[in-house]
């Protein structure tokens, strides 16, 4: 596989990412970073540090953006949920220890 093909397939991917997690709006980022160790946000910041080793200048809003499929402030106001103590203590014990 050539190197463009390559890079249209991962875009389609992560595309296709991003409307999987636009469609599970359910599914809190507290779930995610318990889950797998990443989250909407983890991915905007990836968008950022993505944009700037091609030269492109992408602000972490802009990413959120991207990722949350509108501004992030509206998205929590309307889809973000308490994070019960039982997840609050699942990703105490579950993130890395400095």
């Amino acid at each position: 596989m050539n190197k463009q093909t390559r890079t249209e397939i991962e875009a389609a991917v992560f595309r296709r990412l991003l409307e999987h997690l636009d469609n599970r709006k359910d599914v809190q980022n507290i779930d995610l970073m318990n889950l797998a160790g990443f989250c909407r946000n983890c991915l905007s910041k990836w968008y950022v540090a993505a944009a700037d080793e091609q030269g492109e200048s992408v602000d972490y809003e802009q990413a959120r953006e991207r990722v949350y499929g509108e501004p992030y402030a509206q998205w929590k106001e309307k889809h973000q949920a308490e994070a019960s103590a039982e997840q609050l203590a699942q990703f105490k014990q579950s993130a890395p220890k400095d």
